[in-house]
């Protein structure tokens, strides 16, 4: 079973609240809100993306890096290098 399926309500839950967090910076924008205000509300939506992928690559490492329960080193390497790919496109 993958780790996302084992997590997934609560992975539905943060995206939901990113959602809501995104539907606020519209609602925001088309009511001529203050700049300042449109930016707290940007902040707070990158923040929530930037908690969603901790937690989910903190699962992949667990999962399909550290886990005591891999045994081939070529399983253990594209764990690894899957992540290595996803972090450089994250950085981008």
């Amino acid at each position: 079973m993958s780790h996302t399926i084992k997590e997934k309500s609560k992975l539905l839950n943060r995206v939901r609240r990113i959602r809501g967090q995104i539907e606020a910076v519209e609602r925001a924008l088309e009511a001529d809100t203050e700049c300042a205000e449109v930016l707290h509300l940007l902040a707070a939506t990158r923040g929530g993306l930037n908690g969603l992928m901790a937690e989910v690559m903190e699962d992949h490492i667990r999962e399909h890096v550290a886990s005591p329960d891999i045994e081939s080193a070529a399983e253990r390497l594209k764990g690894a290098d899957e992540l290595v790919e996803i972090v450089r496109t994250y950085l981008k």
